[in-house]
């Protein structure tokens, strides 16, 4: 839902507030612009690899780019988003050792480990995840979902230009990008090259020149030699999937190579903003980078990196084999709305690590309801309050600290000079950011709220005494006669009534 006058106001004050991002490239704060001409911010996120449903800590990283985006937009930008689907190639280690995860995934379903298993796989996963971002309230038909399967053409003409540059070459096991031909490698977050020795990050491969190279393509196990016939779709062999068919062998992409060809397929050459979890900076980005960057000729290839940190469940790292994962369907099961998840995402910054409990999720949710019934039961036609809308906005506009903005807004809320409808406009153009999607019908959030807060009743429509005492507590608040505004109060809320209070009103609620 749009609100036209509050967008005319956020867009004078996103005139006079600059935007501020943190750039782990070059580990600072600094203001985000887009360079002339450009009116269109292109915006890649690294997407999930779908060999299983995503957890919680996977989908906390698309509340944050989904925030991000509609941070751009209240200050004016247009943006193209790409999330990439990672359905083939990507290894348990980023590293390029370990099993393949999509192969992993083919095992555990007892499916037959065929491409087109694989594929097929990959779209149910890929199904889920998306209905998890719709729950979250993020509007997928924006955003554009490339599958890597999709790309072989583009990555293997990447990689082609890489080798003869000089950049990469063939080796026993795969075709792997040469690090020491890149000098800035490693310069995202300080990971130089010098500094790997063997066995520091990356396991020691003999194929390799350098321990740090990465792995481009990597060969089939049965299958070396042969010529590329354009995305040819392999079959089993062996037990092995056979792959796609390349100038050096038959094989898969490396993962790091599917992102810089689909970023480039989609975005261009060079990308103004680039995200991530902190697990991506040390290897996957910093190969992203050197690979596209050296392809290209064109510096920088992304000229903003943002990175979430990590989310641990119960104080320990989210992790299946111990049994310490929670997903987004295990939130709905137990009761809770979606979009209680979301707002406990956004009551920490991005860069901060969280803690979920169940606990913490039951506060988010009595706080997002709290807000979704101000919504649905407060007056409209309110102004916004503009000087919590500028203390809001400049929060949103520091670095996303959704944290800083939140407290703004509970404390508009709080603020008994300021009426009902008033209160209720200033949550609505917050909620622009914070997405919690309180402007549009959400039935199960109004029921929750019903059992919540109560049911939202006429005062003329309550019984005579209960009228006589709000009658009476009204004359005590005049008087500033607090003590006897409070006995009333709690003589009304034990007969069933809960009061929400303002400078100008009360509105009743029915337990």
């Amino acid at each position: 839902m749009q609100f036209p006058i509050f967008r005319s106001l956020w867009n004078i004050l996103a005139r006079r507030t600059p935007l501020i991002s943190y750039n782990t490239l070059g580990t600072s704060k600094q203001e985000f612009n887009l360079p002339a001409p450009a009116k269109t911010v292109r915006m890649y996120n690294c997407g999930p690899t779908v060999y299983d449903i995503q957890h919680i800590g996977n989908l906390s990283m698309f509340v944050f780019t989904d925030t991000l985006r509609k941070v751009l937009e209240c200050n004016n930008f247009k943006v193209k988003q790409v999330i990439n689907i990672t359905d083939v190639g990507h290894l348990t280690s980023d590293s390029d050792e370990g099993e393949d995860k999509m192969t992993k995934g083919l095992e555990r379903e007892g499916l037959e480990p065929t491409l087109e298993n694989m594929l097929g796989m990959g779209e149910k996963y890929t199904s889920i995840f998306l209905d998890d971002l719709k729950n979250l309230n993020i509007r997928t038909e924006h955003i554009s979902f490339p599958r890597a399967s999709g790309y072989i053409r583009a990555q293997v003409a990447m990689i082609a230009t890489l080798v003869e540059k000089g950049f990469a070459y063939p080796s026993q096991d795969g075709v792997y990008f040469d690090t020491s031909r890149y000098p800035a490698y490693g310069a995202l977050g300080g990971i130089h090259s010098e500094n790997q020795g063997e066995g520091a990050r990356i396991a020691t491969n003999k194929n390799k020149r350098n321990q740090a190279d990465f792995a481009l393509w990597k060969f089939s196990a049965s299958s070396k030699g042969g010529s590329f016939s354009g995305g040819k779709v392999g079959s089993a062999s062996g037990g092995n999937i056979t792959g796609w068919d390349s100038p050096w062998g038959k094989g898969f992409p490396g993962w790091h190579i599917e992102c810089s060809a689909m970023a480039r397929a989609e975005l261009g050459e060079q990308i103004d903003i680039h995200t991530g979890g902190i697990e991506h900076i040390a290897i996957h980005h910093n190969n992203e980078i050197a690979q596209s960057e050296c392809a290209t000729g064109r510096k920088p290839f992304s000229r903003f990196w943002m990175h979430r940190a990590h989310i641990q469940i119960d104080g320990k790292k989210i992790a299946k084999s111990i049994g310490n994962v929670v997903y987004l369907s295990d939130v709905i099961a137990r009761g809770y709305h979606p979009l209680s998840f979301r707002y406990l995402l956004l009551g920490a910054h991005y860069r901060t690590p969280l803690n979920f409990t169940w606990e913490a999720l039951g506060a988010a949710e009595k706080a997002f309801l709290r807000l979704r019934m101000i919504a649905d039961n407060y007056p409209t036609g309110g102004n916004v309050p503009a000087r919590y809308q500028k203390r809001v906005h400049k929060r949103f506009n520091d670095d996303l600290d959704t944290a800083g903005a939140l407290g703004a807004l509970w404390e508009m809320i709080k603020d008994s000079k300021l009426s009902h409808a008033q209160i209720r406009a200033g949550v609505l153009d917050a909620d622009k950011v914070l997405g919690l999607n309180l402007g549009a019908i959400d039935q199960k959030a109004t029921e929750a709220c019903k059992r919540m807060f109560g049911r939202k009743v006429e005062i003329q429509s309550l019984p005579e005494n209960v009228q006589t005492m709000i009658d009476e507590r009204n004359v005590a608040r005049e008087r500033k006669e607090w003590e006897q505004a409070d006995l009333l109060r709690k003589n009304i809320e034990n007969l069933g009534y809960v009061l929400e209070d303002s400078a100008q009103e009360t509105t009743v609620f029915q337990k």
